[in-house]
Formats: structure tokens, sequence, C-alpha cells
């Protein structure tokens, strides 16, 4: 198939659950990679009963059948609105959406279950909803083909990341901090296959569940709250302990993890050390960015042979300033400078959705979309599925 210049949209919605990001870019081909041009982003909360139940089925121990079938078909419905709206509002013709759809479940190794042992992922959405509303087609789905190729099935964005941000002369790292926090790192002059990519652990998840419980705030806005608050340093040495931060990559992480059991335990825990809410919620900003400089520490900088790093910070914890001051006081002085994904001029909450509309102009040309040296897989394969209008 000959590759085409597309005007291509891009849905995202993380495991924050706060909402919906649409990304609408500009896609050709390049002399030796594509060209990714962002045309228009729009950030959509989603309404407060929505986000109520995408986290009571995030994980769930039980639920019905109806409020599945429920969710899914009303995810789809706020999807086609964004779109619609991101579109109309910036006059854009789109020819294609590439839809993440929201992870209710993601369990990246094989556990037993009806007689058979297999890992599995899902991602709720209703994508007839978009394609009927905006008459293109829209590519979903994205992780199985490659679990089925034998990896995770994430991290699905370091195609992205190679795309628009490797350097011949500095290293690289995109760190994305959103419910879960993961990392691209690129050494100079690397192939994709030099690319190493996984998920550090959590990133706003623990935040925002304690933000939740001790303020009644979906979130620490630009960690004002964790400010007020010191670092309750023997929990946080206890929860490093976590095997999960030991573990080499390839790895995954979610709710699963670091959800609301997780959360509780973590609570708990400060609760005994301190009466103070706020020393809580610093606690928690000091785990995710420790555990972000510690996996980097761990498992990259080895692979960075010494020249300079750019640790380019993206997602919604970008703008969490307490936490960026954490991670330059861990990271500086290990050779990276830290700077926010906006000084190369795309929007902290833009990126992920822009690796989706990415990822779908693959799959419409029925080109290979994840990287094996990120995902584990054994091969190269074409992601997604994709409903016709």
């Amino acid at each position: 198939m000959r590759l085409q210049p597309m005007i291509v949209a891009g849905v995202m919605s993380g495991t924050s659950a706060d909402g919906i990001d649409v990304a609408v870019t500009r896609i050709e081909v390049g002399r030796l990679r594509p060209k990714l041009t962002l045309l228009a982003h729009e950030g959509f909360p989603y309404p407060a009963s929505l986000r109520r139940a995408v986290l009571a089925a995030m994980n769930a121990s039980t639920t019905s059948t109806a409020e599945l079938a429920r969710l899914n078909w009303r995810l789809g419905l706020a999807y086609a609105e964004a779109v619609t709206a991101t579109a109309k509002r910036h006059r854009l013709k789109l020819e294609l959406v590439g839809c993440h759809g929201q992870t209710l479940y993601h369990q990246a190794h094989a556990q037993p279950y009806a007689g058979r042992k297999f890992a599995c992922t899902w991602q709720a959405g209703e994508t007839a909803a978009i394609a009927s509303a905006l008459q293109v087609p829209v590519v979903s789905n994205f992780r199985p083909a490659d679990m089925f190729a034998g990896g995770q099935g994430a991290p699905l964005v370091p195609l992205l990341d190679f795309v628009l941000f490797s350097d011949a002369k500095r290293g690289r790292v995109l760190q994305n901090i959103g419910g879960i926090a993961n990392l691209t790192a690129m050494p100079a002059r690397g192939g994709s296959q030099k690319l190493i990519a996984f998920d550090t652990g959590p990133g706003n998840m623990v935040m925002d569940a304690l933000a939740l419980a001790l303020f009644g705030k979906a979130f620490d806005r630009n960690g004002a709250l964790a400010a007020r608050g010191a670092v309750l340093t023997q929990v946080l040495e206890e929860m490093l302990k976590d095997v999960y931060f030991k573990q080499k990559p390839p790895r995954t992480a979610g709710r699963e993890q670091f959800g609301r059991e997780y959360a509780a335990r973590f609570l708990k825990m400060c609760k005994r050390h301190s009466k103070k809410p706020e020393d809580a919620l610093a606690t928690a900003t000091a785990l995710t960015a420790e555990s972000i400089a510690g996996s980097y520490a761990r498992f990259v900088r080895p692979k960075m042979r010494g020249v300079p790093v750019d640790y380019i910070v993206s997602g919604g914890g970008a703008r969490n300033a307490t936490l960026m001051a954490m991670l330059s006081r861990w990271l500086e002085p290990i050779g990276c400078r830290v700077m926010a994904i906006e000084e190369f001029g795309m929007p902290a909450e833009a990126k992920e959705a822009a690796a989706f509309a990415l990822l779908a102009w693959k799959t419409w040309h029925r080109l290979p979309g994840n990287v094996p040296a990120a995902t584990g897989a054994k091969r190269p394969v074409i992601l997604g599925q994709v409903t016709y209008v």
C-alpha cells in the first residue's frame, strides 16, 4: 500500500481516569521515518458520574454484565463527542482516528483461568460511536496483537518518542507521568532497537487517591498540598522495597499493582507515622519521584555512555511543581537536565494521544507499530483493529 499523508486524530484516556485528550496530527512520509505535526489538542474532563463509573470498574472484584456493557457504550459516546468538538473547534477535516480506549484491566503476564494460562488486556469504549459520528474509520484495540507476539502490550508510545525525539548527540529520556509513570530512553546515535522503555511505577495514581481521601480533591493542583508536608522517610523506604521496583524491563504496571488497595495500605502506613495529611501526600509524591529516578539510575543510566541527557517530562505530572522539583533534585546530580515537553513544542497532555494517531496511521498502512525492544515481543506486528464507517 502506498503511504499517504493523512490528518489523523489520536484519542487517549489514561489510568488516572480523569478525562479524554484528543490530538489532531498531520502525518506525512519522511526520508527515514514518518513526519508528525501537531495541529490541535483539546482536553475533556470526564463528567463526575462517568469518572465514578470508570474508577469503580477498574480492577473491580465484582460488577455486572449490564454495567460493563453500558460503560463501554457510554465511553464510546464520550470519545465521539470529544473528537467531534475538537475537529469542529479547529475546523479540521479528519481522515482517520486512533482511539486507545479506557484500560479497565491489564494483565501483562500469564495467569490461570478456566483451565488455560494466558495474559490479557481490556480497553473499553465502543469505537463504532466515533466512526458513526465522524464518518471516518477508527483504529482501536492496539495492545492484543503485541501480546500474542509474546510482548506485554505496553508501552506503545515509544514509537512516537523515537520518531520525534531521538538525537544523534544527546541521550533522551521521555518520561510520561499519568496514572502510571513510564519512560522511553534513547541513547545518542541509537536506532529503535537500542531503545529502552518500561513502566517505572506509580505516577499520579497514589497521589490522586490520597488527595481525594484526605482533602476531597481529585488531584493535588500544582503539588501545593504536598509542598506543605514533610516526606515520611520510613514509609518511603519501606514502600520502595516493593519487588516491582527491582524487576528488570520490560515491565508494565497498572491499577492491579498501584490502585485503590495499594493506596489504602500506603495511607494506613503514613497515618502510623504522622497525623498531618500533607505529610502523606508529600510522601506519595516522593514515591513517584524516587521510583522514577531509581528506575533511571538502575536500568537506564549505564546505557547512556556518559553523554548529556535531556530528561523530558510529559503527562499531568509535569504540571506538579513539587514533583518536578523532587525529580530535578534526584536526577540532575547524575547528569540529567529535567525539562517539560512544552520546550519541544508539544503540550504535556497531548503526547500520548498523538502517539495513538501515529499508531493508527501505521495500522492503516499495514505497517508494524510495536517496538519489540520496549514491549518484549518476539517480532514487530501490525497493531489494532479497524472499525469502518
